[in-house]
């Protein structure tokens, strides 16, 4: 079984897995279609832009059509995107759009609030304010005392969340961050407590919410939550009038999707290829909406699977998540650490 904890196949596979992209640097996008040749048309009450012009303004070498399916491609990153579908692939790892791709003419288009609050600080988290400013981490092991989370026969999920949190404080403090733990043993945390925990760290920080799930016999893999932006609501939801208000988290759109993107990536690869890719989601959940810093919730496995049961329950696996999730705090803190300008919001 712990074949596929064989953590880095090969340099091909280092290559095909995402952590965070780097492109050239090239003028920023504005809400001003106008000043900067961008296509906008509305669809349903929304904008759109097109995929020509995404291909223009990210300098993607190709763009290639085959019946619903689109490829924007270059020599760092292959983008993927279905006609009707809502799901992005860029180097293969899976992003949930909060608009479906669509055709008009003959042309497509990608929602505007995709394109400025997740593909652009994916392709460039250099241009993220302030972003790399943080040598914190708040680490925050969900659940816990009366609140066990999932369980299953071997263990809760409370425990589990514990014990990578342990695992990645050690890892981090080695490499010289200063680390806030939200609970070190097991006892119990309002989602508002959490938040207040987090909340008291003034310096620049990063919080990630650690988190094991839950569903039927056949639900399994990884996925990343971020908050969603205002305008669109919790994953899975109706959008109701309240999604139309910013949140204290929404501060840092940019930051979160791009924090989301390099752990999602890194734990990807560190897992290996048999892993399956929920995806790269925003959500309302308490945690992320008033944390002040870039946060992201992490799931790291389903304990109602049968197998993934028994991979969360081993050391192997706990440990690289552990381990992926440090390589992607290195590799986010690197790419946005040289800021150019603000990212579009």
């Amino acid at each position: 079984m712990l074949v596929r904890m064989t953590f880095v196949k090969s340099a091909m596979r280092v290559l095909l897995c995402l952590s965070l992209f780097f492109v050239p640097a090239i003028q920023g996008f504005s809400k001003e279609t106008k000043n900067n040749g961008w296509t906008v048309i509305k669809i349903d009450g929304k904008e759109y832009l097109s995929v020509e012009d995404i291909q223009r303004f990210y300098n993607f070498k190709s763009l290639t059509r085959d019946g619903n399916s689109v490829t924007l491609e270059n020599e760092k990153v292959k983008m993927n995107l279905t006609v009707g579908g809502n799901e992005c692939l860029m180097n293969k790892v899976k992003f949930v759009f909060s608009n479906p791709v669509v055709a008009s003419g003959s042309s497509i288009y990608v929602s505007r609030i995709d394109l400025a609050k997740l593909i652009d600080p994916v392709l460039r988290p250099n241009y993220i304010k302030n972003a790399g400013n943080f040598r914190t981490v708040i680490i925050d092991a969900g659940h816990g005392g009366k609140d066990a989370g999932a369980t299953n026969p071997l263990g809760s999920e409370s425990k589990y969340n514990l014990i990578v949190a342990k695992k990645l404080k050690t890892l981090l403090e080695a490499k010289g961050f200063k680390v806030v733990m939200v609970r070190e043993t097991d006892i119990f945390h309002t989602l508002q407590e959490r938040v207040k925990i987090a909340n008291k760290i003034d310096e620049g920080a990063i919080f990630i919410s650690l988190h094991f799930n839950s569903g039927g016999p056949a639900a399994r893999g990884i996925e990343t939550f971020t908050l969603s932006p205002p305008g669109v609501s919790h994953y899975g939801s109706d959008f109701k009038a309240t999604d139309a208000q910013a949140r204290t988290g929404n501060e840092h759109d940019s930051a979160n999707i791009a924090l989301a993107t390099a752990i999602h990536g890194s734990v990807l690869r560190r897992l290996g290829e048999n892993t399956f890719d929920r995806g790269i989601k925003r959500a309302r959940f308490n945690v992320l909406s008033g944390v002040k810093h870039p946060a992201v919730l992490f799931e790291g496995g389903f304990m109602s699977h049968p197998s993934e049961a028994r991979l969360i329950a081993n050391e192997a696996y706990q440990n690289a998540l552990a381990s992926g999730i440090l390589e992607a705090i290195n590799r986010y803190r690197f790419a946005v650490g040289t800021r150019k300008d603000a990212a579009p919001q």
